[in-house]
């Protein structure tokens, strides 16, 4: 995703033009924006949008579609109950929920009743609507001290100093045809997470046919477990910013048409990494699942310098397994901040391509061949996957 750069403290600006990568431009020291708004209703739907400055609480008994960009303003809580289902107006990048900085999501469903967010098209399509936004106050690394970057979709903060930054929790959401564009060059995920601190809960997520990625962070500590991306149109998972949480129970399932399993940058490589630190995860059991690998190509490029640790990795039908770009990326490798514990590879034609410059064996990136499992989805996803 893109962003413009704002340099300095005041509004006078030098934009810097850029095309799609999925990475996030930086604006510095932006403010939100502080108008109000709120739901207007019909006799049978009530419509969601607009800038809270108090408390909603959904109720389960009603009907709620989204018409326009809902923010939460700091110092506010969005409640969602469980088995709520919730359409949004299929119109693109303009209809989305956020959650800014100093607010909170509860949206707390359960494996018989998930809570969905949705299209409302009668006949839904990737990018109908924009997704859910979360913005914290934990650690990026393209700017420094206590200034903060600024999502180009909804324009507000993230990135701070507060490492267990709370932005509530998820459990049991799914994000179903999200991805509207701007302007062709700014795209929504279905699950943004910028800057969001490791005090967040996040289990059971689920992003479902987007026109993007289906969940991105940019940076921040957050951790995540039971994760399931199907058929995101360009990246299922992808890093950026230095994100270093953890991601445990990872499903994937990619189209040929679709683009990588897992993208993973250690820096916005549209700027710089303004305090010298890289991405570094831990990712444990993961399972991804291509067309084959005369139809799907790469499974997982890790660039930028991103570092991580992997452990219990399956990966089955692609041209190429693992794709190491950049310099700094292959010096990772060389010094063990970047490892794969336990992999399988099922109808894989290249298991590691070295585009790094930097000279390493497989061994040095890889051990346990064969011994991984990747995780039990039939198990953990039944009953409030799509």
């Amino acid at each position: 995703m893109k962003k413009q750069l704002i340099l300095g403290l005041a509004i006078l600006a030098s934009v810097v033009s850029c095309t799609t990568d999925d990475t996030s431009d930086i604006v510095i020291n932006s403010t939100t924006n502080n108008t109000t708004g709120g739901g207007t209703t019909d006799p049978q739907t009530i419509f969601l949008s607009g800038t809270y400055t108090e408390d909603l609480t959904l109720d389960a008994n009603n009907t709620y579609k989204i018409n326009g960009s809902l923010i939460m303003a700091s110092g506010t809580t969005l409640t969602i109950p469980a088995c709520m289902t919730i359409e949004a107006l299929a119109s693109g990048a303009n209809v989305y929920v956020a959650i800014s900085q100093g607010a909170k999501i509860v949206a707390n469903g359960t494996a018989n009743c998930p809570i969905v967010l949705t299209s409302d098209a009668s006949n839904p399509q990737p990018g109908d609507w924009g997704g859910l936004i979360l913005l914290g106050q934990a650690p990026i690394n393209s700017v420094t001290g206590t200034a903060t970057a600024t999502s180009e979709i909804a324009n507000l903060p993230y990135g701070g100093n507060v490492a267990n930054d709370n932005s509530g929790s998820l459990n049991y959401v799914r994000v179903e045809y999200s991805g509207g564009a701007a302007d062709g060059q700014s795209e929504n995920n279905g699950f943004s997470f910028y800057g969001v601190g490791s005090g967040t809960i996040v289990n059971y997520i689920q992003a479902y046919a987007g026109k993007d990625d289906g969940i991105e962070f940019f940076g921040g500590t957050v951790n995540a477990s039971y994760i399931s991306v199907i058929n995101a149109e360009d990246d299922s998972v992808d890093w950026t910013e230095g994100f270093s949480g953890t991601l445990n129970h990872v499903y994937i399932s990619n189209r040929a048409t679709d683009d990588k399993a897992i993208e993973a940058d250690g820096y916005n490589t549209d700027f710089s990494n303004a305090t010298g630190m890289f991405s570094k995860p831990t990712v444990n059991n993961v399972t991804i699942i291509g067309e084959g690998s005369a139809n799907s190509s790469e499974a997982v490029r890790l660039r930028a310098g991103t570092q991580g640790i992997f452990n219990n990795i399956m990966i089955t039908g692609y041209a190429e397994g693992f794709d190491l770009d950049d310099l700094d990326t292959g010096n990772g490798v060389v010094s063990d901040d970047l490892q794969v514990t336990g992999v399988t590879f099922v109808d894989v034609i290249d298991f590691v391509k070295n585009d790094t410059t930097i000279t390493f064996t497989d061994a040095d990136f890889y051990t346990g061949e064969g011994t991984a499992t990747g995780t039990d989805y039939a198990t953990w996803g039944a009953g409030w996957t799509f």
